[in-house]
């Protein structure tokens, strides 16, 4: 499914999705006519149950692009949007907004204080204490350094772990975040460019996080998500080559992502299937969206228990 078939814009990219209601949906991305076009903006259309709205916009910055819409929604309700403008990623602004009505209406832009911008790519991680884990990044010409940013007040303020320590791998951004199987510890996992998935991991909360390691995971230098199922299972949403976006793949994983098993293809024809999010509902379905080769942002449902 689509989430639009026509749309004001030439290219989208970038998507992300909430439940904000059980069967609920939210869905926003940029979209303009290119990336780092100065009329990208960030656009949002919601799911009711049965059909998806007409995109609106919800993001934007005079003359300068936008990128990377967030949604949240932690455990005391608050819905969250955040959003970067700027002519590239060393010089990003961030910005965040929030919604009382289910995405309706949208507090007035906040803007972030510098070098925070909440989640660089993927959505956050909210812990047992109330924590919110942010993966962020900062990405500038020569090196990428992930970092994860932690909020103990629901996403008003936050504090930032050490950088990833990066032994000879310099070049990793934007960390997915998910618990392990004990629920004791968080596994950061980024996209690179040795073109292959790499892994940290905290122990303590979110604070501080281990050298990065290459997994055996071929990717194209390109986002990832993953999610730690009710019930148990850890899934990833990648493109499983070094050379292109495309495939994108579902994998699953039983040692809290050292090693994966790819075990569901969602594109395979030419063309570029990138920039996944993933999450999983309240009824236990896995639902996530994509970047259709430019044009269309595309939602697939998945019941996590077919993936074997």
């Amino acid at each position: 499914m689509f989430i639009f078939e026509k749309a004001p814009f030439k290219q989208c990219h970038a998507s992300t999705v909430v439940e904000h209601e059980p069967g609920k949906l939210l869905a926003a991305w940029f979209a303009g006519d290119a990336e780092g076009a100065k009329n990208v903006q960030i656009w949002l259309s919601a799911f009711d149950g049965r059909a998806w709205s007409e995109p609106a916009v919800v993001g934007s910055e005079p003359g300068q692009p936008t990128w990377n819409p967030v949604l949240f929604k932690s455990a005391k309700g608050t819905l969250r949007l955040w959003y970067k403008a700027g002519p590239k990623p060393d010089t990003w602004t961030g910005y965040d907004r929030t919604s009382a009505d289910g995405g309706r209406t949208w507090t007035e832009p906040r803007m972030l204080p510098t070098p925070m911008y909440g989640p660089v790519r993927a959505k956050p991680l909210q812990l047992a204490d109330g924590a919110i884990l942010a993966g962020t990044s900062v990405e500038s010409y020569r090196n990428w350094t992930p970092y994860v940013d932690r909020s103990d007040d629901d996403g008003r303020s936050w504090t930032r772990s050490n950088p990833f320590p990066l032994p000879r791998l310099f070049g990793q951004i934007q960390p997915a975040l998910v618990p392990t199987a004990d629920g004791k510890s968080v596994v950061a996992l980024m996209r690179s460019r040795t073109m292959k998935v790499c892994r940290s991991v905290s122990t303590d909360g979110g604070r501080t996080f281990s050298a990065s390691e290459e997994i055996d995971v071929p990717n194209p230098s390109a986002g990832i998500d993953a999610v730690r199922t009710k019930a148990g299972q850890l899934v990833m949403i990648y493109n499983p080559t070094a050379v292109a976006r495309t495939p994108i793949s579902l994998g699953v994983s039983a040692d809290d992502g050292k090693t994966w098993r790819k075990v569901r293809d969602l594109e395979t024809e030419p063309g570029e299937y990138s920039y996944p999010a993933l999450i999983e509902t309240a009824a236990g379905e896995l639902v996530m969206t994509y970047t259709w080769r430019r044009t269309h942002i595309k939602v697939v449902r998945v019941d996590p228990a077919t993936l074997r």
